[in-house]
């Protein structure tokens, strides 16, 4: 699978996002009684922050999920965990569909990872997922992430988790 990458568009896309982050399946986005208009500001927010970008990925030119990066010296982990330079803060949300397609979501995430190892300043990706999302945990181990420890955050507990370049490589054979 092929994926290309563009900003995303807060007005523009904010009701296909809308879409997808109040589904069932999206429970862990935490947007689940957001309005349009609250999807609309969440992105216009984040398109005027330095340090949180959101993009959407694109399979044959089509909106097929959601890619957020973010600097976590300044964003989501600020007094969590001690930053590294290089260290750039990832999330992602394929939505949830009638027609699941075996393996897309692994491809999604391998994507993800591939397009920020791309940026030569990135040395390692951090995530905080929930802890009690395994399936996401087990997408991560599978593309190279090591479970650090369980943190706090303001709205969930979460599995704080880094990947290195080598780690991704190693894990995919994928090189960035």
């Amino acid at each position: 699978m092929t994926f290309t990458f563009r900003p995303l568009d807060p007005l523009k896309d904010a009701e296909l996002l809308h879409a997808w982050v109040t589904h069932p399946k999206a429970a862990f986005w935490m947007m689940q009684d957001a309005t349009l208009v609250d999807v609309e500001r969440a992105y216009m927010d984040i398109a005027a922050d330095e340090h949180h970008h959101a993009l959407l990925g694109l399979q044959n030119g089509d909106p097929a999920f959601l890619m957020e990066k973010y600097d976590p010296a300044h964003r989501e982990l600020v007094g969590l965990y001690e930053p590294l330079p290089g260290d750039v803060g990832m999330h992602f949300l394929t939505p949830a569909t009638d027609t699941p397609v075996h393996g897309f979501t692994k491809a999604v995430i391998t994507a993800v990872m591939a397009h920020l190892f791309e940026d030569p300043a990135v040395d390692r990706v951090v995530v905080e997922p929930d802890v009690s999302n395994k399936a996401v945990h087990a997408l991560n181990e599978a593309v190279g992430f090591v479970a650090e420890r369980e943190i706090q955050k303001p709205e969930k507990k979460a599995l704080l988790s880094f990947c290195t370049r080598e780690q991704f490589l190693a894990a995919t054979g994928v090189s960035a």
